[in-house]
């Protein structure tokens, strides 16, 4: 507004009334802040599964036994849509109790089989490794995880192809560190030889590689990878046990929990009672009180009473892993408190922890919150310095950037292989390890943020480099590369955004181009009406039509045309794409016209000429969206029309630096947003 064929102010005089209109609302804002009240947070899957890593040492992804979360403006970390259904709340004790047992070393009553099926080839199978999990020196593979329960015997069957009834057996007994066994294959590679035994705590984790000729197991202490690198080829891979379980061991879940050990009868309510203060210290995240321990002694003894003292530990273990201290981030208005009040040391530090770690707080920053210094805008800084450096910090990269991005999406998308023969599983996997690099990258090496749309490199390994068409990268470990193309470069050339924007069939022109005003821009379109009819692909005398064809003809209906005369000329540039991220230069047949004309006359030609447009015409809009989408991560609620101030005051922070992912970071960790709320008074 107002239309084109009307006049317009001039562009000095709305740049004048857009900045005082600002300054008036900042001032506003500053003098009476609303940081808002966000609702009592639960823990999504991922993040409850981060803070069972952390807070047990036991990195078995128990979130993924858990209903998937609902999602609000984009993220699952939304307190108001984090709900607890009744099925939720029986899986939560249901998992309680496995990884309690799983912790403490609890010995089962029988053995018990876990199949790992491997995923079959598809008609485009490579031999590639699937993760970067699998050794660099191999030709292939796959690695899954598996945690030894106790210290036991355990075997392990490998089904080869045509082997349905007659799987191999190796017995193994897996040992930490890095020592290693190796066991030859027999000539016709049917029976290994017997593997022997050597002794482990419980709770380690080894590596078996298969090669043409050896089988080894390589302990590395983190997951257990099975890895296929050629012949035999196998087709599932199955660990039994425990068999004549030795005991629970030493393992590091137990070293976390049993921070004394009673000597006789007499120590272990007082050994109870400092065990269950550190894990309810760290598991409620805020010091306990006598009131928080008197359920957990009381469930502890009626552990004891039914077994032994590891019992009742495991017993009141539980009964942390369901209270609602542990499952919901819930925080109190101070006393006598009214209007806007800051929010204490303690869920300052989770605030800061879920937000760049979507996990609970380490023991330094429980100290600094309790030493009342987290608030300090210094001790605040390197607070954040030391978060991003830790590796615990790639969950901003995966929960953050992977929603914000749409690459939680590939999973479910589908090419059609006739439409694009040539996709398959390595490549998907691909495009998401290349986006996931590429934001890290911009990240740890505090380039401005603008650098996402204009960076001139990017990572491959030869899969994707020979779908991108960028040539001499050998092997399947992910490299960095400079490009050359200027229509590859940044996030709107890689393969993972253009295939979730498209269907299965063919590229669509109006989800790309929502997508970039949704999620880059922060305008999206409103939704369609109803009864929007398909594209025709075919003229009337049976000629195949261009997508442009298409969308002119669709674009004939005035109400259809309002909201395509902005998505489609942004939809139109990427056309050179295909709908899983090949470039191509023709459509059925005929050469791409990938131009484009924005409502505002402004006109530009494809991929390059976008990201021209967008750094040069609307960088100010993308900084905004990206600074919106990042605070509303960060306080898990939607950003309203009060936060607008706040988020202009937190781009002029990072505008003093380098407008940089961190430097954005520091600012909304500044921000009254982050470290205020308003009470229930108010």
């Amino acid at each position: 507004m107002p239309p084109a064929n009307v006049p317009h102010p001039k562009p000095e005089a709305v740049a004048q009334f857009t900045n005082w209109l600002e300054t008036g609302l900042n001032a506003a804002a500053a003098a009476h802040p609303n940081p808002g009240r966000p609702t009592i947070h639960r823990l999504n899957r991922a993040e409850y599964s981060n803070v069972i890593r952390d807070l047990l040492a036991l990195d078995i992804k128990p979130g993924s036994k858990l209903p998937a979360d609902d999602t609000g403006y984009g993220f699952d970390n939304i307190g108001d849509v984090l709900s607890l259904s009744p099925i939720l709340i029986e899986r939560y004790m249901s998992t309680a109790k496995m990884v309690s047992r799983l912790a403490v070393g609890e010995v089962p009553a029988k053995s018990d089989v876990v199949e790992f099926e491997l995923p079959r080839p598809g008609r485009n199978f490579r031999n590639e490794r699937l993760n970067d999990d699998v050794p660099f020196d191999s030709t292939g593979g796959i690695a899954v995880q598996y945690t030894f329960p106790v210290d036991a015997d355990y075997i392990l069957r490998i089904k080869l192809p045509g082997q349905d009834t007659k799987p191999l057996e190796q017995k193994l007994f897996v040992a930490a560190g890095t020592r290693s066994i190796a066991a030859t294959f027999l000539a016709d590679n049917t029976l290994p030889e017997v593997v022997p035994a050597f002794g482990q705590p419980n709770n380690n984790n080894g590596g078996f590689r298969f090669g043409r000729t050896k089988l080894d197991l390589r302990l590395d202490g983190t997951r257990v990878k099975l890895f296929d690198l050629g012949a035999p080829r196998f087709t599932s891979i199955a660990v039994v046990g425990p068999i004549d379980p030795k005991g629970p061991g030493n393992s590091p879940s137990r070293q976390k929990i049993f921070t004394c050990k009673p000597g006789g009868a007499s120590e272990e309510d007082v050994c109870a009672k400092q065990i269950l203060t550190s894990l309810a210290t760290r598991a409620y995240r805020r010091p306990v009180t006598d009131t928080d321990l008197k359920p957990l002694l009381a469930f502890y003894r009626s552990g004891r009473q039914e077994g032994n003292f590891d019992t009742g530990i495991e017993m009141a273990l539980r009964a942390i892993l369901v209270s609602p201290n542990f499952l919901f981030r819930i925080e109190r208005d101070p006393a006598a408190a009214t209007g806007i009040a800051k929010v204490n040391d303690y869920e300052l530090a989770s605030r800061l922890s879920f937000f760049l770690w979507s996990s609970m707080p380490d023991d330094e920053l429980l100290k600094l919150a309790g030493q009342g210094k987290l608030k300090d805008p210094k001790v605040l800084s390197t607070q954040v310095a030391r978060m991003l450096d830790d590796p615990k910090s790639n969950a901003l990269v995966k929960n953050f950037a992977g929603q914000w991005l749409f690459l939680r999406t590939l999973a479910q998308v589908k090419p059609d292989q006739d439409a694009f023969p040539k996709f398959d599983d390595s490549l998907r996997k691909g495009f998401e390890r290349e986006t996931e690099l590429f934001f890290n990258a911009i990240l740890r090496e505090d380039r401005p943020v603008t650098d996402l749309l204009s960076a001139d490199f990017t990572y491959v390994n030869q899969r994707l480099a020979e779908h991108y068409g960028i040539p001499n990268i050998y092997g399947t470990q992910f490299r960095r590369v400079q490009l050359t193309d200027p229509n590859r470069g940044g996030l709107l050339g890689q393969g993972s955004i253009l295939t979730v924007t498209s269907y299965p069939n063919r590229t669509s022109v109006v989800q790309r181009g929502k997508w970039v005003l949704e999620n880059l821009l922060g305008t999206p379109p409103p939704p369609p009406p109803p009864d929007v009819p398909s594209l025709e692909a075919h003229s009337k005398d049976g000629t195949a039509l261009t997508m442009r064809q298409q969308m002119e003809a669709h674009r004939a209906n005035p109400i259809c045309a309002s909201c395509h005369s902005r998505m489609d000329p942004i939809g139109f540039s990427l056309e050179n794409y295909d709908g899983v991220g090949a470039y191509r230069t023709k459509d059925s047949g005929n050469v791409i016209d990938a131009s484009g004309k924005m409502p505002d006359g402004k006109v530009f030609n494809g991929p390059a000429g976008l990201k021209t447009l967008l750094l040069n015409d609307h960088r100010d809009e993308f900084v905004t969206t990206f600074t919106e989408k990042l605070l509303t991560y960060a306080l898990g609620r939607g950003v309203e029309s009060t936060d607008q101030p706040a988020i202009r005051a937190v781009i002029r922070e990072a505008s003093k630096q380098k407008l940089s992912i961190p430097d954005i970071i520091s600012a909304i960790v500044q921000s009254p947003q982050f470290q205020m709320r308003r009470t229930r008074e108010s």
